[in-house]
């Protein structure tokens, strides 16, 4: 058996010899071993109150992310595009999608472009969902469905009589196309996430402005606009995609729905008199009433919607709101400046003045900003808290 005495470097003494003592530590290392221990405390609090801190506000670990993506610069990355007044731009992946009448062009997390396509169209939509954007011609007939990569996943190109209307894509890359058709009010078609065609439906008696898969992709909720009762009325009508008749729906009275959005497994339909959260089994879950104020910009974050509303219909003095899905006012400020743009991405919005970029967290508190943006056009902030401004011919990574 091996001898376990040289495995701890044990040494033997004899009863007759006294083993000596360890030394005493001295006083002055004693007071250092000391001041060690407390610095260690204090930096354990210190990190246990800036982690609180940060989970309360929501933004978890976001600098860290933004730290490890992009350094510790202010601004990082530059996004080359060309210059038109209808340009539309949508984040894709890490990078963004530009589009305007003669170009779609999708640009990597690090401003290389990977697809520039052209293009000729007169009124060009742009919408993104995830890793894919939709780009297409409200009016005219063709559609084209790209991912971040720069790769064309699917070319539409309807008969002249089926111009579109509208077109969206969610996450998880079921695509809705809204068209209008002869001998009806509107048709909608469904693509699944290998671009097959699996669902469709044509609306005799109501038209349809708009459609969206849920994310789970088993339902379908379409916007369609009609009268009841004397009253003009936007009714969300829910389809199964495995069955040909609806399965559900909820209406909004006397409003117009101007956007149709997914969070938290509800639809968010944006209206210009009020804000409606429903279900895909027809329950209406909050409304948020503007009280007469006059809708200029909307955004979408996680579980939470923003909204500029103007006390009048001309003027730059309203206020911002964000209101949760049961249609509560979650935070709200006064605004008495122009807005040029609003966006929001999970727990960050982003607000652009003339001249200035500030961060907001849903509670609108500030979180960060930048200065010297006079020249900036439009503003997309991504959920790790940076944000992309855009000027007419580039944008640039801001990094709070």
């Amino acid at each position: 058996m091996a001898d376990k005495s040289k495995d701890y470097n044990v040494k033997k003494v004899s009863d007759d010899s006294a083993a000596k003592k360890p030394e005493e530590p001295s006083e002055g290392s004693g007071i250092k071993l000391l001041r060690a221990v407390a610095n260690g405390v204090v930096l354990l609090l210190v990190l246990a109150v800036v982690i609180l801190a940060a989970y309360q506000d929501g933004t978890g670990f976001d600098f860290l992310r933004r730290w490890f993506a992009y350094g510790t610069a202010e601004q990082a990355d530059s996004y080359a595009y060309d210059a038109a007044v209808n340009n539309r731009f949508a984040l894709l992946g890490d990078g963004m999608a530009v589009l305007s009448g003669t170009e779609l062009r999708i640009l990597a997390g690090d401003g290389t472009t990977v697809l520039s396509k052209p293009l000729n169209m007169r009124s060009p939509a742009l919408t993104a969902g995830g890793d894919m954007a939709v780009a297409y011609d409200v009016g005219g007939t063709e559609l084209w469905l790209v991912n971040a990569a720069g790769e064309e996943l699917l070319h539409l190109q309807q008969p002249a009589d089926l111009p579109l209307i509208a077109a969206s894509v969610n996450q998880a890359g079921y695509l809705a196309v809204t068209a209008e058709k002869n001998g009806c009010k509107g048709c909608v078609s469904v693509y699944d996430p290998h671009q097959t065609l699996v669902f469709a439906f044509n609306s005799v008696e109501r038209f349809v402005t708009d459609a969206r898969v849920a994310e789970d992709g088993r339902t379908l909720t379409a916007v369609t606009l009609g009268q009841e009762a004397g009253s003009f009325v936007s009714r969300m009508v829910i389809y199964d995609l495995t069955k040909t008749e609806p399965q559900a729906g909820w209406s909004v009275t006397d409003g117009v729905v101007l956007a149709l959005e997914e969070l938290g497994g509800r639809m968010a339909a944006v209206c210009d008199t009020a804000l409606v959260y429903g279900d895909a089994q027809g329950e209406i879950y909050g409304t948020y009433d503007y009280g007469g104020a006059y809708l200029r910009d909307w955004a979408v974050g996680e579980n939470y919607t923003v909204l500029r509303l103007n006390r009048y219909y001309a003027g730059s003095i309203g206020r911002v709101v964000t209101v949760d899905m049961d249609g509560k006012e979650r935070a709200a400020m006064d605004v008495n400046e122009e807005i040029i743009a609003v966006s929001a991405a999970g727990h960050y919005i982003a607000v652009l003045y003339a001249g200035r970029v500030v961060i907001y967290t849903p509670d609108l508190v500030e979180y960060a900003r930048m200065e010297g943006a006079e020249r900036a056009k439009d503003v997309l902030v991504c959920e790790d808290g940076s944000a992309l401004v855009l000027e007419s011919e580039h944008g640039t990574r801001f990094l709070p």
